[in-house]
């Protein structure tokens, strides 16, 4: 009886939160933040680079995710100021030239005395997603969305909403990022859990489509992005024909690690995910990968030597090479 209130009460709140947000889905498909359907050729990762005492602290970051123009970070934290153990924390920049400002916590609408983390924003940045344990719901952690009038006011969310049971279930779910099909504007959910089904006792990564309503269909798990080992985090081109995860699947350098995955199309299966290799990753950890707009940066978390805390954020770069450049001077390109 308490399952299904539960669900009768998520049922009408996203009900709620689709109808009030109707138009959005039509200005989301319009607003695809991916001005190509495929990118081309890439260059190699270059050496990450630490994001700088003006973000990163004696503490952990860990979760992240940036806006479009890459003029605002939100994260999680377990920095002082707080509410629970990680909290939801935004910081701004004038420019990519500049350091950030101070960063400034999310407050009670987000955040509660358990723990927020796992953020993601919306190809339109109208929604932010994130998991909790503060707030009920299935299980441990689940994952909720909140909305936002304004893109330009990194405080104007609204009540978060549990996403349901087609998404949530009775354990952990998290780390979620988004495909907008730009042929068919459905809205497609990657994330990770470690309900059983997947790999022996880790997370694996599951994907479930978005209804007219707002609403999420049952999840699936994807075969091809899982193993018996932890693979958790995923971060999607806006293209929809590369993802990243962080995993200690055979072949990692050191705990945890960034693999690759890729597709012809999004009709296509993955193909087994390639790790990052040594330039990227260390014998420490590295997780929680999350790509600009451009598909150019590659930002994560790592607790590497060299940091200011526990677990910092760092940035690794690529270009998007000009096949039809001759001139030799251009940016070596791995085509492969």
């Amino acid at each position: 009886m308490q399952g299904k209130r539960m669900s009768l009460l998520l049922a009408v709140s996203l009900c709620s939160f689709g109808a009030t947000n109707k138009l959005l889905v039509v200005e989301e498909k319009e607003h695809n933040r991916c001005r190509q359907h495929r990118f081309g050729h890439f260059s190699d990762w270059s050496r990450p680079v630490n994001l700088g005492s003006s973000i990163n602290t004696q503490y952990s970051e860990f979760h992240m995710a940036i806006s479009a123009d890459e003029m605002s970070l939100f994260f999680s934290s377990d920095r002082p100021g707080g509410l629970g153990g990680n909290d939801l924390w935004v910081a701004h920049r004038v420019s990519t030239e500049d350091d950030w400002e101070p960063a400034q916590n999310l407050g009670p609408t987000l955040n509660t005395s358990g723990g927020e983390a796992c953020v993601a924003l919306s190809p339109d940045e109208h929604r932010l997603f994130f998991c909790s344990n503060g707030r009920g719901g299935f299980g441990g952690f689940d994952i909720f969305v909140s909305f936002r009038k304004d893109t330009s006011d990194n405080f104007g969310w609204e009540e978060p909403v549990n996403l349901g049971e087609g998404v949530n279930s009775e354990f952990d779910d998290g780390d979620e990022t988004f495909f907008l099909n730009p042929q068919t504007g459905v809205l497609t959910l990657y994330f990770a859990s470690n309900r059983p089904g997947g790999g022996i006792d880790d997370w694996d990564i599951y994907m479930s489509t978005e209804r007219e309503d707002s609403t999420f269909n049952r999840a699936v798990l994807v075969p091809e992005l899982s193993s018996p080992r932890r693979d958790a985090h995923p971060t999607i081109t806006c293209d929809g024909l590369e993802i990243f995860l962080a995993s200690n699947r055979p072949g990692s350098y050191g705990g945890i690690d960034l693999w690759v995955s890729m597709r012809r199309t999004t009709h296509d299966a993955w193909s087994t995910p390639v790790n990052l290799g040594p330039v990227v990753n260390t014998l420490d950890d590295e997780r929680a990968p999350y790509l600009s707009a451009d598909a150019q940066r590659l930002y994560f978390t790592s607790n590497r030597p060299g940091g200011f805390g526990g677990s910092d954020f760092y940035v690794t770069t690529r270009t998007l090479c000009d096949d039809n450049d001759t001139s030799g001077g251009g940016h070596a390109c791995n085509k492969n």
